[in-house]
C-alpha cells in the first residue's frame, strides 16, 4: 500500500467530514439514510466508476476469513439494518465489505415504525431507533437475493430474519419458518434475530424455554444453510453462557453479538437531547465495552471452531484487530458508516493489513 493512497484516503475521510458536519447532520437521519444508499446501490452501475472503486477497495487476499463452510474476502461486513431488503448487496461489496448481512427481513411486509424513528447522538458517535423491522417481506427479498447471488465479485451474503409484528410471541416459530424457506436457499448463512428492542415481545424468545424450539425448527428447516443467533448486549452473562451452550447443544452454526442495547449509561450527548431520542436501541461507541464483553463470555463456553461475530461499537482497524484477537471469527459494524463515510471498510481492511504486516 502507499503513502500516496494513504494520502488518498485521508483527503477524501476529511472530505466526508466535512459533507457530514455541512450536509447529512442537518438532514433527517433517516433521509440522509435513503440518499445515501441510493448512490450505494448505483455505484456498480455507472461505467468505470463502480470499477475503479472496487479496485480501490477490494480487501488484501491476505485478509481472507474461512468460516461457515465459505470464504469471506475479509473478517469485516456490514451489519443488519443498513440494508434492510437486499437491494445494495452489489454496492456494499463494491465498497469493500467481505460480507452484508441483509434484513432483518420479516414473513410480512410492514411499515414499521412511526417516523421520526431514527436520532444521531454525535456526541457520542451514537445512534438511537426504533425502526421496527420496516421491510418489504420475506418473498421481495428473495428476488433481490436471488439476483445478487449470480453477481461476479458479490460478497458473502448473510439473511437476518425477525417475526412480523403482528404475529404473537406464541407464534413466532411458523412466521420464522416462513421467512426460512424462502430464504434460506437463497442465503449464504441465516441469523435468527431474537433481539431487537424495537418489536413487542421479541426479546422474550431469547428465554431458553422458548429459544429452543424456534432455533431447533430454523435449524430443521434451512437444510445445509449455517444458522446462527443474534442476541442482545443488556442478557445478563450467565444468561450470556446459557444461550452459548444452547448454541453448542443444538449444532447451530454461531452466534452474532450484540444486537442494540436499551441501556442510556455513560452517554455525553445532552440528556435532553437524549431523552427527546426517546426508546430505541442505542448503537455506536457507547456499545463498544459491553459488545466486546459479550464477546469474551460467549468464548469461555464455546468451542473455538464455532463461529462468532462481534458487532457492536466497531470504529477503527484497531477494533476490528480486538475483537478478532479476543476470539471473534468475523467481525460487522453498521454506526459509524454513517460517521466515517463510503471509505470505512476500505480503511477498515487497509488497516488490518497494516496490522497483520506490524506482527509479523
Amino acid at each position: 500500500m502507499s503513502d500516496e493512497a494513504d494520502a488518498g484516503g485521508t483527503s477524501l475521510d476529511g472530505l466526508y467530514a466535512f459533507v457530514f458536519r455541512h450536509f447529512f447532520r442537518r438532514m433527517d437521519p433517516e433521509a440522509a439514510h435513503h440518499f445515501a444508499f441510493s448512490f450505494i446501490r448505483a455505484l456498480p452501475r455507472i461505467p468505470f466508476v463502480g470499477r475503479a472503486v472496487r479496485t480501490s477497495t477490494k480487501p488484501h487476499r491476505t485478509l481472507k476469513v474461512t468460516t461457515l463452510g465459505l470464504t469471506f474476502p475479509s473478517p469485516f461486513g456490514v451489519a443488519a439494518g443498513f440494508d434492510k431488503d437486499a437491494r445494495g448487496i452489489a454496492g456494499l461489496g463494491t465498497l469493500g465489505f467481505g460480507h452484508v448481512e441483509v434484513g432483518t427481513i420479516t414473513a410480512r411486509a410492514q411499515p414499521g415504525n412511526d417516523r421520526p424513528r431514527l436520532f444521531r447522538l454525535v456526541d457520542d458517535l451514537a445512534v438511537v431507533n426504533r425502526m421496527g423491522f420496516n421491510n418489504g417481506g420475506a418473498l421481495k427479498a428473495a428476488g433481490e437475493i436471488g439476483r445478487a447471488r449470480h453477481l461476479r465479485n458479490r460478497p458473502v451474503i448473510g439473511v437476518n430474519i425477525g417475526k412480523s409484528r403482528v404475529v404473537a410471541v406464541d407464534d413466532a416459530v411458523d412466521d420464522y419458518l416462513v421467512s426460512t424457506r424462502l430464504l434460506a436457499p437463497l442465503a449464504d448463512y441465516l441469523a435468527v434475530n431474537v433481539s431487537s428492542p424495537n418489536t413487542p415481545g421479541l426479546r422474550g424468545l431469547q428465554e431458553l424455554d422458548k429459544l429452543a424450539p424456534l432455533l431447533t425448527a430454523v435449524r430443521d428447516t434451512a437444510g445445509s444453510t449455517p444458522v446462527l443467533v443474534k442476541i442482545a448486549p443488556d442478557l445478563e452473562d450467565d444468561a450470556v453462557r446459557k444461550v452459548s451452550a444452547l448454541v453448542v447443544e443444538l449444532g447451530l452454526d454461531g452466534i452474532i453479538a450484540t444486537n442494540t442495547t436499551l441501556s442510556r449509561e455513560g452517554l455525553a450527548t445532552d440528556p435532553k437531547v437524549v431523552t427527546a431520542a426517546g426508546a430505541g436501541g442505542l448503537s455506536g461507541a457507547p456499545l463498544a465495552d459491553r459488545s466486546l464483553a459479550v464477546l469474551r463470555v460467549i468464548r469461555e463456553v464455546v468451542p473455538e471452531t464455532l463461529c462468532v461475530i462481534s458487532v457492536g461499537g466497531v470504529f477503527t482497524a484497531d477494533d476490528v484487530h480486538e475483537r478478532l484477537l479476543a476470539g471473534a471469527t468475523l467481525v460487522q459494524g453498521y454506526t459509524a458508516f454513517l460517521y466515517k463515510g463510503p471509505l470505512w471498510a476500505r480503511e477498515i481492511n487497509r488497516g488490518l493489513l497494516r496490522l497483520r504486516r506490524r506482527a509479523s
